[in-house]
C-alpha cells in the first residue's frame, strides 16, 4: 500500500461520528480527546474535531451528477467495496449517488458511491475489480 495520508476535518458530534465511521463504515478508531477522535480510515489517518464542517459546493461533475467539491473518499477492492455498499444500503444511507458502475467495460471501469457522513461531510468511495487499473485512462 501506498503511504497513508492524514486528513483532519470537522464534525458537529463526536458521538455520531463514532458510530457512522466506527460502527458503519467499520474504521477502528485511535486515539481521541474530548475534542477529537482519530481513525483508521481504510489505512489512512483521519482526524474528526468538533468544528463547523468545510463548506462545500455542487460544482464536480459525474456522468450526469454535480456532486459536492471539495470531497474525500476512498478506493478499494471491489468485493470490499460491494460489502461496504451493501452496509449502507441495509442502513438506510441517503445517497448522493447511490452504488453504481462507471466507464463499464472501458479503462478504469469503476464502481462509485456519493454520500454524507452525518455533520454534512461529502465523501465518495470507488471501487475496482482490478486495482492496477486505477490510474488508468
Amino acid at each position: 500500500m501506498p503511504t497513508p495520508f492524514h486528513l483532519a476535518i470537522n464534525v458537529t458530534d463526536l458521538d455520531a461520528a463514532r458510530r457512522f465511521y466506527g460502527d458503519l463504515l467499520g474504521c477502528k478508531e485511535g486515539r481521541s480527546t474530548d475534542s477529537w477522535v482519530d481513525f483508521n480510515f481504510f489505512g489512512h489517518q483521519l482526524s474528526l474535531h468538533l468544528g463547523t464542517p468545510f463548506t462545500t459546493e455542487n460544482t464536480g461533475k459525474v456522468g450526469t451528477h454535480m456532486v459536492a467539491m471539495p470531497h474525500f473518499g476512498v478506493v478499494l477492492e471491489y468485493e470490499d467495496w460491494r460489502a461496504l455498499a451493501g452496509r449502507l444500503e441495509a442502513n438506510g444511507t441517503e445517497w448522493v449517488i447511490p452504488p453504481t458502475v462507471r466507464f463499464e467495460n472501458e479503462p478504469g471501469e469503476q464502481w462509485t458511491m456519493f454520500f454524507r457522513d452525518p455533520s454534512g461531510n461529502p465523501i465518495e468511495v470507488k471501487g475496482f475489480r482490478d486495482m492496477e487499473l486505477v490510474f488508468d485512462a
